[in-house]
């Protein structure tokens, strides 16, 4: 099968879709599908550079940033379905990130991924309103189930 890819569209035959992706059709009467960003912010390279090949791989369209303020400055903050945010990070934190998205009133779901194995701070976060949070290192399959839970939410 070929495809022709645009952003995170991607022009295929229809029988062909994911569970995760919409059936668009363009000016030009060709069906693409679009698949939902998920936006990944994490300040650790390793995880911005494998994290993002999983997520296409579970069916998603995914850009990583080192920094909230790098995600917060681009033109991603307004096309992202689902953040995948690391709780601990220099300058602005995870939380703080929420607390920003928040008070910009966008409504982004949020599954958190953390190295610290405290349940208190999952809970805390779930309190706070995330959709999960995942402690590193996590199995395809979790990441897969929070990613389809924030995108029931969505």
């Amino acid at each position: 099968m070929i495809w022709a890819e645009d952003r995170h569209q991607r022009t295929i035959d229809a029988s062909c879709m994911g569970s995760h992706a919409w059936l668009m059709e363009t000016k030009h009467g060709a069906k693409t599908i679009e698949r939902p960003l998920v936006s990944i912010v994490d300040d650790d390279e390793s995880v911005r550079e494998s994290l993002p090949d999983l997520v296409r791989e579970l069916g998603f369209a995914a850009h990583a940033f080192s920094s909230a303020e790098e995600f917060l400055s681009s033109d991603s903050a307004d096309e992202t379905r689902c953040l995948i945010l690391d709780i601990s990070m220099p300058g602005m934190s995870g939380p703080e990130l929420q607390e920003e998205l928040k008070r910009r009133r966008q409504q982004i779901p949020i599954v958190f991924i953390t190295t610290q194995t405290s349940e208190t701070l999952c809970a805390q976060m779930l309190t706070r309103g995330a959709v999960e949070c995942l402690i590193k290192p996590f199995s395809d399959t979790a990441l897969l189930h929070a990613l389809e839970s924030a995108l029931r939410t969505d």
